[in-house]
């Protein structure tokens, strides 16, 4: 297993969630695999085609985030989590919904599996708020605050369980940076270039550039560069307002 980097290229991330080819997946992994640091594996694409799609990147020399936000109760998300880390991602995602206890099973399981296979544990995450849902979704849900005050409550809840980081919209990165430190990681999906792109169903979006600014450590891309005419260049030209980002 790799570690991701951390210059400007290992910073984006590419969600690959499609289906239907596995072959195509691949196509996807070594057309970009020289241009994103890591390959996001969500439902569609593990639901297609299981941990073959995860082996065979690894073996093109990717770096896998396991995206399939694990939210059941805590023995259930453990042996989940458990098995995830032996098929040699380097970063995985739970539901910080799912309570202190569940998170901190999952960071258990994965630092023990971790130690018995003599690796380094695979980054563990926790998803705050989709970056789908807005403060009116959550009012419908039921819930007496903004996502901004939601996904703070929930990166400090998986912070005191001893999760690495979050999963959050960059909107909300500034007050979970200021909350958590330095050393808590952010993953801001919900990237955006400035236009909007074909079926688009986020919300609450930012540019590469903007979400580095604020303080995110990985960003997550899909359809702008998935439905580029030049997906290669595309990537290159968000590696480069990551750079810019950075700068700042």
């Amino acid at each position: 297993m790799q570690a991701p980097n951390r210059n400007s290229r290992g910073k984006l991330i590419f969600a690959l969630d499609l289906g239907e080819d596995m072959d195509e997946a691949i196509k996807w992994a070594d057309l970009l695999k020289d241009h994103v640091g890591m390959f996001k594996i969500g439902k569609e694409a593990f639901t297609h085609f299981g941990p073959s799609v995860v082996s065979r990147i690894i073996e093109k020399g990717g770096n896998i985030f396991l995206d399939l936000k694990f939210h059941d109760i805590p023995n259930t998300v453990a042996m989940a989590s458990e098995v995830a880390v032996k098929l040699g991602i380097s970063m995985l995602n739970i539901h910080a919904l799912g309570g202190s206890e569940m998170m901190e099973r999952a960071v258990d399981s994965v630092n023990n599996t971790a130690r018995v296979m003599g690796i380094v544990p695979p980054v563990l995450l926790a998803v705050t708020v989709l970056t789908s849902l807005d403060d009116s979704n959550l009012e419908e849900m039921g819930f007496k605050c903004s996502t901004r005050e939601l996904a703070l409550k929930l990166a400090v809840s998986a912070r005191k369980a001893g999760v690495s980081g979050v999963v959050a919209s960059a909107q909300d990165v500034i007050p979970i940076r200021e909350a958590c430190g330095k050393d808590f990681i952010i993953v801001t999906p919900g990237i955006r270039l400035g236009s909007k792109v074909a079926g688009d169903d986020q919300k609450r979006v930012l540019t590469p550039r903007d979400a580095i600014t604020m303080g995110a450590d990985y960003i997550v891309v899909g359809r702008p560069i998935r439905l580029a005419d030049d997906p290669v260049a595309v990537a290159d030209r968000i590696t480069e307002e990551i750079s810019k980002g950075l700068a700042n």
